[in-house]
């Protein structure tokens, strides 16, 4: 019986024949590849159950041509459901590489109920487990903060240990390193807001208000958050990947082992960098962004330079700056405790280096979003 179940392949077939009355001969013709559609086992199935007197399953590879690993995923259907049925296999009839490989890939029987409990796993299961991790995870972040305050208690009583060169290095990263890609994207915002804005105030003639709305915009709100948006995918990806691999190395079980507190020689100079580091950049951003204004209110809407200066300065005010320095130092310490934490968490090995960063960075984001959120009803609420 020729059984044309993929006529589209032109070569891959499937006959079946019974040269007793006992045996079905499985006869495997042509090339059996991967990238070919796979033929299902249900004639095979078929010709079990409409003859009971079937007891050996053989094959018949005399006319096989090439084949990979879809003939094994193939023939391991074909035997398992046979062996179900109460039917012998005879694997004679097949290449000598296949029966090895069929040999290994039952050496070690999978385990028969790994795969019911994954499915089978009840709802308040899944909950009570998800629960479970969540109240973890959260019991971790409250224990590092905790760690992370004692280091900063003891650095302000003088018994932190930590090294002055780590901080100086770690605040010039953190600092003078990153000035060319927040100048690129601060001045892209302002330039962005001010497009925005041209095209709306322009239709009354009032583009001078340019300056007012990229002034406003970015001392307030997107001088902050471009810049912490941008050192959380920069710095405190950073910082997960060094206390990452660091845990990977196991240097960090050798300080300890030393007696050395990895949070106040490893977390400390990091979280202070940022820190400190944090509001200049703001602020940097803010003029930065200030200048990309400039440029299309000077550039494109007939502005003088000095207009545009009065202007900003009429609008802007020390409070608005200082608004958006606060939101920029918070902001630097939740970037900051994310990637630490982060980096403190990794597991040992190098793909869980890149899920720490990955996770930094997410973390990173949500908390400065979260934050902003916050601070911006806290303003209304002062009246700032």
């Amino acid at each position: 019986m020729d059984i044309p179940e993929k006529p589209e392949s032109g070569q891959t077939r499937l006959v079946l024949d019974r040269p007793r009355e006992d045996v079905l001969l499985v006869g495997l013709r042509g090339n059996w590849r991967i990238a070919d559609e796979p033929i299902p086992v249900d004639a095979i199935i078929r010709e079990f159950e409409s003859d009971p007197r079937i007891r050996i399953l053989a094959f018949d590879t005399g006319e096989l041509g090439e084949w990979d690993s879809s003939l094994l995923t193939f023939l391991i259907k074909v035997i398992d459901t046979g062996v179900r049925r109460g039917l012998e296999a005879d694997r004679t009839g097949l290449p000598e590489g296949v029966g090895r490989l069929l040999s290994l890939a039952s050496a070690v029987p999978e385990a028969t109920d790994a795969r019911r409990q994954e499915a089978k796993q009840p709802f308040l299961t899944r909950v009570g487990t998800q629960a479970i991790s969540l109240a973890a995870a959260v019991g971790q972040m409250m224990e590092f903060l905790g760690e992370a305050a004692i280091a900063f208690f003891q650095l302000v009583r003088g018994r932190a240990r930590l090294r002055r060169v780590d901080l100086m290095t770690l605040i010039q990263d953190c600092g003078a390193d990153a000035l060319p890609i927040v100048s690129l994207i601060s001045v892209l915002v302002g330039l962005i807001l001010a497009f925005v804005g041209a095209v709306q105030l322009r239709m009354f003639g009032a583009q001078i208000y340019v300056a007012d709305l990229v002034g406003l915009g970015m001392a307030r709100e997107m001088g902050a958050m471009m810049t912490a948006v941008i050192m959380a995918g920069r710095t405190g990806a950073a910082f997960a990947a060094q206390l990452g691999t660091m845990q990977v190395n196991e240097e960090i079980d050798a300080l300890q082992t030393l007696g050395v507190s990895p949070m106040e020689f490893l977390v400390l100079p990091r979280m202070l960098a940022l820190v400190l580091m944090m509001p200049f950049l703001c602020l940097y951003a803010d003029l930065m962004g200030i200048l990309g204004g400039g440029i299309v209110g000077v550039g494109m809407l007939g502005l003088s330079p000095l207009e545009y200066y009065h202007e900003t300065v009429q609008a802007v005010g020390l409070m608005d700056f200082g608004a958006g320095l606060i939101k920029g130092a918070v902001f630097g310490v939740l970037i900051a405790l994310s990637g630490c934490l982060r980096g403190m968490q990794c597991g040992r090995s190098s793909a869980a280096v890149g899920l720490a960063t990955t996770s930094a960075v997410v973390t990173g984001i949500v908390a400065i979003v979260v934050s902003d959120a916050i601070l911006t009803v806290i303003y209304d609420r002062l009246g700032i």
